[in-house]
């Protein structure tokens, strides 16, 4: 794979636009996606054995394989138990900061407060494919379970022998049910519920096109965490940054998918060549070169020359990458001066896949841009907000006017005879 450094100031509006509206392919498949949904929707179990015969080529039974779960946990390699229950340790620690707490305070006579409640039923995805993903498990069970939520299920696509580690990792997460089912088919059975699966509230998670596409399909009925497109990848490096590390990096993100996004920003082009020649070498010794090598390919990858760290700057607010990674000597400052990340990286020795297995942060992260609105999982995403009022006659006393002036301001008699009929 053969991959050369281009000006950032000389891309044009095409490439640009691939680069800054990076698309998950979702449109291109909706109206298939529907049909699959609907077909769940009015089929249940049936509708899921039909699909996963079509798409998955295997032959579920009973979907619900929750019994399986401890059994696989019992067969996995000790070494792998023990990363998961490292991985697990450091995920649940991170997310217990994040518990809210409720509150109540005096403003000037008014008691205002909020409290925080979990959602009841939730559904995470756990992907599985062409690779196993038994981190995505834990990612999204151990923040539901940390913020309370009582009914955690999972469904993670069936094969003729589920990923004994994946089926470990959801039994250390905690989750209380687990199906086999995947891609469309699976949010659409826990979006609307089966004979076999329980219908939740939310559904959270990583996955293709076609999960992504569902989740769009059914936000609405359910609420969703986020559209989450292929990885992505941002690396703002300057001639400090080691270009093994930053080629390590590249790679690790791009094997996920041939439609991963990967982007190096450097200010100087000594290092961009150099990176270019380390991608080159480390991409002929990886078992996934193919994968690699497309997503290399695409317009929404590559090695770009800036002409300073501020236009960087400029371009990496704009991208709002799922993963930005600053390997430069003024790290915290180039930080300090972007908003737009879904987790971020510092230093040359705290690789992307740290956070992908083991730091403890979250790594189900918005993709395509968003964010710029939104951040990844946590515990938010599995609590509700209510606040909560108390007034005295006293305090009601000194709002009436204001109260009674806006409600008539607006036309809505009835909201200020609410008031004035308690002072009859």
């Amino acid at each position: 794979m053969t991959l050369e450094s281009e000006p950032l100031a000389d891309l044009g509006s095409e490439r640009r636009r691939a680069l800054f509206e990076r698309d998950a392919g979702v449109d291109a498949i909706r109206s298939q996606v529907r049909d699959i949904v609907d077909r769940v929707r009015e089929a249940g179990d049936a509708a899921i054995r039909e699909f996963s015969r079509e798409y998955d080529g295997v032959e579920v039974g009973d979907p619900d394989i929750t019994g399986q779960v401890e059994r696989a946990y019992d067969s996995v390699d000790p070494d792998v138990l023990d990363a998961i229950e490292t991985a697990a340790a450091n995920i649940r620690e991170f997310h217990e900061e994040q518990v809210p707490t409720d509150w109540r305070a005096d403003f000037d006579g008014r008691e205002l407060g909020r409290r925080f409640r979990p959602i009841e039923r939730v559904g995470v995805y756990a992907p599985g494919g062409t690779a196993a993903y038994p981190t995505s498990a834990l990612m999204g069970v151990i923040p539901a379970k940390v913020a309370g939520v009582e009914h955690v299920a999972v469904a993670t696509p069936p094969a003729e022998t589920i990923n004994p580690a994946t089926l470990a990792a959801i039994h250390v997460a905690g989750a209380d049910a687990v199906y086999s089912v995947g891609g469309a088919q699976a949010v659409g059975a826990l979006a609307y519920g089966t004979e076999s699966v329980t219908r939740v509230q939310k559904i959270v998670g990583p996955g293709n096109r076609w999960v992504t596409a569902a989740k769009a399909e059914v936000r609405g009925d359910v609420e969703i965490d986020f559209l989450a497109g292929p990885s992505e990848l941002l690396v703002l490096a300057d001639e400090t940054a080691d270009p093994d590390h930053v080629a390590a990096d590249v790679l690790a993100q791009a094997e996920h998918d041939p439609n991963a996004s990967v982007v190096v920003v450097t200010d100087d082009e000594p290092t961009a060549r150099a990176v270019c020649e380390a991608i080159a070498a480390r991409t002929a010794e990886r078992d996934r070169n193919d994968v690699i090598a497309e997503a290399l390919s695409q317009d929404v990858s590559g090695v770009f020359v800036a002409r300073s760290m501020s236009e960087a700057v400029v371009f990496a607010e704009e991208y709002a990458a799922e993963h930005l990674s600053i390997q430069a000597r003024d790290d915290e400052d180039l930080l300090d001066r972007i908003d737009s990340a879904g987790s971020v990286f510092l230093g040359s020795y705290t690789p992307v896949a740290a956070g992908d297995y083991a730091t403890g942060t979250n790594h189900v992260l918005p993709t395509s841009g968003t964010a710029k609105v939104t951040g990844g999982l946590s515990v938010d995403t599995f609590v509700r907000e209510t606040t909560v009022q108390r007034l005295d006659e006293t305090e009601l006393a000194n709002l009436r006017d204001t109260i009674t002036t806006l409600a008539r301001a607006e036309g809505l008699e009835a909201h200020a005879d609410s008031v004035d009929a308690r002072f009859e």
